[in-house]
C-alpha cells in the first residue's frame, strides 16, 4: 500500500467539504445554484492510485419564489437566466433578480452592478419593434406629452315617443328644445379638457337631430353648433347615411382649434330611459412619470399621474442547449463556453422558457439538511483516508525496526 491513495482521498474530500462549505454559506443567497462535487478513479495498469475529482456540477434547478413587494425584484421560475451587461460590453448571466434604478433610469443588479438587458420600446408612442437589438433597459423618466382628441364613439340609448314632437329652433339655453343631453371629454394639443355637450332632438318617429357645443371654446355660442341628422329603423338601429358628427372647438390658450369627429353608430332607440355615454376617446392630457411595474412576462410598464400606462421594455431571457457547461464568475453569475453553447434569447412563458414574477425573488436552491449529511459523509471519508496513511506509516516503521 502507498501513501498515494490516502493523499489522493485526503484532497478529494477536502475539496468536497468545500464545496458543500460553499453551499451552506450561499444558503440564503438570492438566485445561488448548489454546486455538487464528482469523482474518478485514478489507475495505472491494473493498479489504483487514488481518486481524484473530475469536476462541480452546478444544480440548476428551481429555488422557492419569496415576495417582497418591490417593483423592482424578479423571480424566475424554470428555464431561463437573466441576461446582464458590465460597462466594458462584457455579457454575464445570472438569476438573481434584485435590480435597482440608477440616476439615468438604467436597470443594474445591485449586487454585481450589472445592466440589465431587454427590448427598448422606441417611438411615439413607444412600441417595441420586431427584430429590435437587445441592450441595456432604460426607463424613460421624461413627462408625457399631450396627444390632441380626433376621433370617439358614444354609446347608449335614446328614449322614443310617438307624439309631441320638438319643433321649435334649437337653443342650448333652452330645455324646451331638446329632449336630453350628454357630454364627452375631449383633449386639444396643449392638452387642454375640452367639454363637448350633446343635445339630442326627436323631431319624427325614428328621427333624431344631434347638436353638439364645445363649452369649452372661448367664444363658444349657439353659431358655434354643429348638427347631424339621424334616423333609426323598426329594429332601433342607426340607418341611412349618417352616422357621425364632426365636433369643432376654438382655439384654448394657444392650443390648436379641436377637431373631433364622434362616432354615433353605436347608438339604439329601444324601450329603456336615455343613456349615452363615452364608449371610446383618444387623445390624453400631459402626465408626469410616477413609477414603473414588471410585469410576469417581463414588461415593462410606466405608470404616469393622467392615468395612461406605457410599456417601454421587454426583458428578455436567455437559455443555452447545455446550461451545466456555462463557467461561474462570481457574484452569482455564469459565462458563456464551447461547453454550453451560443445563448438564445426569448420572452417569458414563451416556447422552453420558464416563468417570470414581479415583485419576487428566486431564492437560495440549497437544500441544508441534504448539505449537513454529505458534510458527515465527507468528514468520515476524511477521516478514512487519514487512518490508511497512519497505517502505511507504522507498517514503514516495522521495516524500519526489522533487525
Amino acid at each position: 500500500m502507498g501513501f498515494s491513495q490516502g493523499l489522493s482521498g485526503l484532497s478529494a474530500a477536502a475539496k468536497a467539504l468545500d464545496v458543500v462549505g460553499n453551499n451552506i454559506a450561499n444558503s440564503q443567497t438570492v438566485g445561488f445554484k448548489s454546486g455538487a462535487i464528482a469523482f474518478s478513479d485514478v489507475f495505472a495498469g491494473t493498479m489504483g492510485l487514488g481518486v481524484q475529482v473530475a469536476g462541480v456540477t452546478q444544480n440548476f434547478n428551481d429555488g422557492n419564489l419569496l415576495g417582497t413587494g418591490r417593483n423592482l425584484d424578479v423571480g424566475l421560475q424554470g428555464r431561463g437566466f437573466f441576461r446582464m451587461v458590465n460597462e466594458g460590453g462584457g455579457v454575464f448571466y445570472g438569476r438573481n433578480g434584485q435590480f435597482e434604478q440608477d440616476v439615468n433610469g438604467n436597470i443594474y443588479n445591485k449586487t454585481n452592478g450589472l445592466f440589465l438587458t431587454g427590448y427598448q420600446a422606441t417611438g411615439t408612442p413607444p412600441v417595441i419593434s420586431p427584430g429590435a437589438p437587445i441592450g441595456p433597459i432604460q426607463i424613460p423618466t421624461d413627462d408625457m406629452p399631450p396627444v390632441a382628441s380626433t376621433a370617439g364613439s358614444i354609446a347608449g340609448n335614446l328614449k322614443a315617443k310617438t307624439e309631441d314632437f320638438i319643433t321649435e329652433d334649437f337653443d342650448y339655453e333652452d330645455d324646451k328644445t331638446y329632449d336630453y343631453v350628454s357630454q364627452v371629454e375631449a383633449t386639444d394639443s396643449l392638452g387642454n379638457k375640452h367639454t363637448v355637450k350633446l343635445y339630442f332632438v326627436q323631431t319624427g318617429k325614428g328621427e333624431w337631430t344631434v347638436h353638439a357645443r364645445d363649452e369649452s371654446s372661448p367664444t363658444a355660442a349657439n353659431d358655434g353648433v354643429t348638427s347631424a341628422n339621424i334616423k333609426f329603423d323598426e329594429d332601433g338601429k342607426l340607418t341611412g347615411a349618417i352616422d357621425s358628427i364632426l365636433v369643432g372647438g376654438d382655439p384654448l390658450n394657444g392650443s390648436r382649434a379641436l377637431a373631433l369627429n364622434l362616432d354615433l353608430s353605436s347608438i339604439t332607440q329601444i324601450a329603456g330611459d336615455n343613456t349615452i355615454k363615452t364608449d371610446k376617446m383618444d387623445g390624453r392630457a400631459p402626465g408626469k412619470y410616477q413609477t414603473f411595474q414588471i410585469g410576469d412576462n417581463g414588461e415593462v410598464v410606466a405608470t404616469y399621474s393622467n392615468g395612461e400606462r406605457l410599456t417601454v421594455a421587454q426583458i428578455v431571457l436567455a437559455d443555452f442547449a447545455n446550461s451545466g457547461g456555462l463557467s461561474p464568475q462570481g457574484n452569482n453569475v455564469w459565462s458563456e463556453t464551447p461547453q454550453s453553447g451560443q445563448p438564445f434569447f426569448g420572452e417569458a412563458g414563451s416556447g422552453s422558457f420558464g416563468s417570470m414574477k414581479g415583485g419576487m425573488l428566486e431564492q437560495s436552491n440549497v437544500e441544508l439538511g441534504d448539505e449537513m449529511v454529505n458534510m458527515i459523509v465527507y468528514q468520515r471519508n476524511y477521516q478514512s483516508n487519514s487512518q490508511t496513511i497512519k497505517t502505511q506509516s507504522e507498517l514503514l516503521q516495522t521495516l524500519v525496526n526489522l533487525r
